[in-house]
């Protein structure tokens, strides 16, 4: 048995034990209540009741089929009326270690029982030992980096530091906002040549220019919208913030135009998710570290969907090398395993910057989702847990590999990715792919380019990897079947 398989294994008893304790620890009085509640809602849970008081009562903003999800166990989803789905969206790369997963059951049930909120008038004992986590797991998933996040503080601080939000829109708001602080820094010290620094420290504001890249997302309000390059988002929402230029991805050629003395930082996703699955080149991400170096601009890494083991490491720039690293990461979707939570890492020259009162949140930081993000840490920084995410990352290429060949030229343009955030490209809208898939019980979901988007659980077994991929094979050969009548 791999290491892999045997670490799933006793930490799945582990957490059943514990979960078995907590709720026999449960006043008999909650326990009631809640029951009692729940019948009384019962009424409503009928799949048609549900989705007429979708249409009803919620906002239009979603496409979505009439099926109704209930429950979840691992990697599988079931609807109300009791049918199973295999999971290739996992919330669409959140639900890292999969539905109902025993150690976050039990994480939650614990600290619901303690403290949910405190705000951040007060510390809370979670908040400060996730952020300890996520530098300290970062650090040494990579000690290779003397750069940005990775570069040594003086007199023994922290290289790095966090920030903690809600969601990944808010974590990358936070991130243009503290790169338009740095571009006033940077500024005001007038390093950056004599004609350049004399413009700037007349009017520091002048170095507020952002760059962002076709085909990157970044999230829906006004600063992550105006860096996310897409008409479709775009367009009902104009005018965006000013100062925002968008170049081609992994274009090279284009940097040293549009990164120049008057920006303050760029911001890059290291793999593209939503824009159909489109790793960085290795020089492409060099260059832009270079040219942020050469003109005081923050690199920005937004690893909210490629972060956090989907790409079989920690982080995905952890896959290239070190003169590659980033100024500021932004993360959130898996990293409280669907309890909203997010969080911006910040080099030791991005955190001296900034002031008490200059950034804040409500809810950000608060000891439930920061306990349950603890959890989830522990699961994913480890060694044999992302060495399964690349192995079954390395079979699901394989299987869809051999599987779609005959139709790759025609029906597929082509397969992909890494670890388990991949796609396939097809020639036309393969919105009927992910119909047929849901019909035969395997949820996928659709990214840019007419791509089809695969990221299952980090945690879902190989047999369950091969099943997906089966799916998909049958799914493509009835498209294509069809497309040819």
């Amino acid at each position: 048995m791999s290491a892999a398989l045997k670490y799933q294994g006793t930490r799945l008893l582990a957490a059943s034990s514990r979960l078995s304790i907590l709720q026999k620890a449960a006043k008999p009085s909650l326990l009631r209540g809640y029951h009692a509640t729940s019948a009384r809602l019962g009424v409503a849970h009928s799949g048609s009741q549900t989705v007429a008081n979708a249409e009803k009562y919620t906002l239009n903003t979603y496409a979505r089929p009439t099926l109704v999800l209930s429950h979840g166990k691992g990697s599988y989803l079931y609807d109300t009326d009791g049918k199973e789905y295999l999971d290739f969206t996992a919330g669409i790369a959140v639900v890292a270690l999969g539905h109902n997963h025993p150690d976050i059951t039990a994480a939650v049930v614990d600290q619901a029982s303690k403290l949910v909120h405190c705000s951040n008038l007060y510390h809370n004992e979670w908040a400060p030992q996730l952020a300890r986590n996520i530098v300290e797991s970062t650090i040494a998933a990579y000690p290779q980096g003397t750069q940005g996040i990775y570069a040594q503080a003086a007199d023994g601080r922290s290289p790095a530091r966090v920030f903690f939000s809600n969601s990944g829109t808010e974590a990358n708001e936070g991130a243009l906002k503290f790169a338009r602080k740095y571009g006033k820094h940077v500024a005001e010290l007038g390093t950056l040549g004599k004609g350049t620094s004399e413009a700037l420290r007349g009017d520091p504001n002048l170095k507020c220019g952002i760059v962002s890249f076709t085909g990157g997302f970044h999230g829906r309000s006004m600063g992550a919208l105006s860096v996310t390059a897409n008409p479709k988002y775009q367009k009902p929402f104009t005018p965006l913030i000013p100062g925002v230029q968008t170049a081609k991805y992994n274009s090279t050629s284009e940097i040293g135009a549009f990164v120049d003395e008057r920006t303050c930082g760029v911001i890059v996703e290291p793999i593209q998710g939503e824009g159909g699955i489109h790793p960085a080149q290795v020089d492409f991400l060099r260059a832009l570290r270079r040219r942020c170096d050469q003109v005081g601009a923050l690199l920005i890494y937004d690893e909210i969907q490629c972060g956090l083991g989907r790409s079989g490491k920690l982080w995905a720039h952890q896959l290239y090398p070190e003169d590659c690293s980033p100024d500021i990461l932004t993360m959130a979707k898996p990293l409280a395993n669907g309890i909203p939570i997010g969080a911006i890492l910040v080099s030791d020259k991005v955190a001296e910057l900034i002031k008490v009162g200059e950034h804040g949140t409500t809810f950000g930081g608060n000891p439930l989702a920061c306990r349950v993000g603890c959890t989830v840490l522990d699961h994913i920084s480890k060694p044999e847990f992302l060495e399964h995410v690349q192995n079954a990352g390395q079979v699901l290429e394989q299987e869809l590999q051999q599987a779609l060949a005959p139709f790759v030229g025609s029906t597929v343009v082509e397969l992909r990715g890494t670890g388990l955030l991949r796609g396939i490209q097809f020639a036309s809208d393969p919105i009927q792919i992910v119909d047929l898939a849901r019909d035969r019980g395997l949820m996928l979901v659709g990214a840019g380019g007419n791509t089809v988007r695969l990221v299952p659980p980090l945690n879902t077994s190989i047999a369950d990897i091969k099943r997906g991929a089966a799916i998909i094979a049958d799914c493509v050969k009835q498209f294509a079947a069809e497309r040819k009548a």
